[in-house]
């Protein structure tokens, strides 16, 4: 595995292309080895310097990949380059075309029943060749966590896929993954909402410009707004910060000096 990371507001981020994900996942699937996907874009970027729970939830995934077209660009402008975006729902779909040419089981867990059901038909539709190991519904208490996790390790899934809102998702995941024993367990967001239909994916075009966000905006302007105003308008700012850092340090070391930044790391 490559294990080099890029280091962007005090988050490191694995340097690896969709290829190499899949070949991870390809790996610990074979040797039954537990892999945690992470994903993280702008507003997971600003919103773990002050939330715990998703800073540590990003700390304990193996591997961490940047979701978000702006992530790549900053690290380009800081001068150590990721080699691409990787989507978390684009790792979802290749995953699941694995998982079809080598028959491999796949769980489903999270979101409504009619939405995860919705999902599982869709996935028994376009990839004939995986083995559904079971679905649930995102919402139990936590008192049938137990269960929930019984359920899952009885089903010797290969793989899992997790839409469950943070930080519930988190805490589940901390708490019952070395029980469940899964190879590799994808946290998912809202792509079960996409592969249900309730939600339409931005256009290729507004995904390779970066603003797929626009697009998510205009479907829920009421409940987006806000996050996309703040989070983005915060992540510009420190973006500004970084980029005349890194380029202070480039400068400095061409003299031998050391460049001290005033920059606040993450509570």
């Amino acid at each position: 595995m490559n294990n080099k990371t890029v280091n962007l507001l005090g988050t490191e981020i694995h340097a690896l292309s969709m290829y190499e994900v899949l070949g991870i996942c390809e790996e610990h699937i074979h040797m039954k080895r537990m892999l945690l996907l992470g994903v993280i874009n702008v507003a997971k970027l600003v919103n773990c310097r002050k939330n715990t729970e998703l800073r540590q939830s990003l700390n304990e995934a193996d591997v961490v990949v940047a979701d978000g077209l702006p992530v790549v660009w900053l690290s380009i402008l800081v001068g150590n380059p990721l080699p691409e975006r990787i989507a978390g729902i684009d790792i979802m779909y290749q995953l699941l075309k694995l998982a079809s040419k080598n028959h491999y089981r796949v769980f489903f867990l999270g979101a409504k029943q009619q939405i995860v059901k919705k999902v599982v038909d869709f996935s028994q539709r376009e990839y004939p060749g995986l083995q559904i190991a079971g679905y649930r519904n995102g919402y139990f208490k936590e008192s049938e966590d137990k269960d929930v996790a019984e359920q899952i390790r009885e089903s010797s899934t290969d793989i899992l896929f997790v839409a469950i809102s943070s930080p519930k998702k988190e805490i589940f995941l901390r708490k019952w993954r070395g029980f469940m024993g899964i190879p590799v367990c994808h946290g998912v967001g809202g792509s079960f909402d996409v592969l249900a239909g309730v939600t339409k994916r931005a256009p290729m075009w507004m995904q390779r410009c970066g603003i797929e966000w626009l697009y998510r905006l205009i479907q829920e302007p009421r409940r987006m707004w806000k996050r996309y105003l703040v989070t983005n308008t915060i992540f510009i700012k420190l973006s500004l910060e970084a980029i005349i850092k890194a380029r202070l340090n480039r400068m400095f070391r061409r003299f031998g000096l050391t460049f001290t930044s005033s920059v606040k790391k993450p509570e």
